[in-house]
């Protein structure tokens, strides 16, 4: 059984070369309902202007992207990133979206203490929740793979996503389930069941795994259907802990970027509904 475009998201950065307006023309064109945004572009466009478009063509946001990069030691780098992450939060209320994404940063130069930067993230998080929470955002953590963790993210697996965000309340932060960072993890699953049952599953995204990963591996993020990993398996986890919220594909990915951006969130939305229930 296929799925439909109801709960489908279409993250910004799968067809990054689609201007806003042609993103939202695009997604009204094939009846998509629901956008994840990134800061940049919308920075680029405007905060102002970027919220009346998605809000005249009926486009729910479903999450902006990103905050985080807590780890650095020097004291006005980690002030100007709090700053940072305020604005972004700011961002976030102003487009209507309840959820900001946090890329929480790698390991500061010449240091091999994944302990100690992990520890940085939850003093910024006990800043950054209650400012959240008062403008009506949720923090949402993102494990990222293991390959990631020296230079971009220290937090590798959901239970290490869900320990940190268990000490503040589920309404000021919780987490970012990716099917991309996530599906070689066992432990997974029941890691999805313990943020579902906390009420921490504050969004949900698809990717899926193809290799030769390119150099700098970054950009390898497939269509889904074209890799290793079950979407329904995934999506049915995270039903099964009680999320009901917009699904959305975030592909980074220099092939597709390459292509016609509407060709691109076309094949990305059948393939959405050829591969969820």
């Amino acid at each position: 059984m296929s799925g439909s475009l109801e709960r489908f998201s279409i993250n910004q950065m799968t067809v990054k070369q689609l201007s806003l307006p042609e993103l939202a023309d695009g997604c009204a064109r094939l009846g998509i309902r629901n956008v994840g945004l990134w800061r940049e572009p919308v920075q680029a466009h405007g905060l102002e202007a970027t919220a009346k478009l998605v809000r005249d063509a009926g486009l729910t946001v479903t999450t902006l992207c990103r905050g985080g990069f807590f780890t650095a030691v020097d004291p006005r780098e980690r002030a100007a990133a709090l700053a940072d992450n305020r604005r972004a939060i700011d961002e976030a209320a102003a487009l209507g979206t309840d959820t900001l994404v946090l890329v929480s940063g790698g390991l500061p130069a010449g240091s091999k203490d994944l302990y100690g930067a992990r520890e940085r993230i939850a003093d910024a998080l006990s800043e950054l929740g209650p400012y959240a929470e008062r403008h009506g955002v949720r923090l949402a953590i993102e494990p990222l793979h293991p390959m990631y963790a020296a230079d971009r993210c220290v937090v590798s697996t959901l239970a290490q996503a869900l320990d940190l965000a268990e000490r503040f309340p589920a309404h000021q932060v919780g987490v970012t389930v990716d099917t991309y960072h996530i599906w070689w993890d066992d432990t997974a699953p029941a890691q999805i069941a313990r943020a579902g049952a906390g009420g921490r599953i504050h969004t949900f995204q698809l990717a899926d795994w193809t290799t030769p990963l390119p150099e700098g591996v970054l950009t390898g993020r497939g269509q889904i259907g074209d890799g290793s990993i079950d979407m329904r398996e995934w999506q049915d986890h995270v039903e099964a802990a009680g999320y009901t919220g917009a699904i959305e594909v975030e592909l980074f990915n220099d092939v597709l970027w390459a292509r016609d951006g509407q060709e691109v969130l076309a094949e990305t939305a059948r393939r959405f509904t050829e591969h969820t229930r």
